[in-house]
């Protein structure tokens, strides 16, 4: 069976979101090293310079899951859609705090975008269990 377009796309979101998250990385490993040189003589700037460099190491890890799970969509394979789907719920549950966030701060541009973000999640996970999609995947279960 043919790769649907839609997986395609989800492909190439996640080949974008894998770029993202390397420069988020190197953003976070040279924005802890400016600030731990800028604390220096303190106990501050080493705690700078650790915070920086774990949150690029979780930001690049992230890029490697993007990654390896576009190439995974593109080769329609059916591990790639279960971790597509772990992603999205997770930043379901992400999206869960934001919206708190929005409502207790009264924000109705930040709830509006948070809103959007949900319902393209959901857009998602529902695309990834239609029966067309899944048969595309080999996806028998789950």
């Amino acid at each position: 069976m043919e790769r649907p377009a839609g997986v395609t796309i989800l492909a190439a979101v996640a080949f974008i979101l894998g770029g993202f998250s390397v420069l988020g990385a190197l953003g976070m490993a040279l924005g802890g090293a400016v600030l731990s040189r800028m604390a220096s003589g303190s106990g501050l700037g080493m705690l700078a310079s650790l915070g920086g460099a774990v949150l690029g190491a979780i930001f690049f890890g992230f890029a490697v899951i993007y990654v390896v799970d576009a190439v995974g969509l593109l080769k329609v394979a059916n591990w790639a859609r279960i971790l597509t789907v772990v992603l999205v719920v997770l930043h379901l549950f992400r999206s869960a705090f934001g919206l708190m966030r929005a409502v207790g701060h009264v924000h109705p541009i930040g709830l509006f975008f948070t809103l959007i973000f949900v319902a393209v999640d959901v857009w998602i996970l529902v695309y990834l269990f239609k029966p067309e999609v899944k048969q595309a995947f080999g996806a028998d279960g789950f």
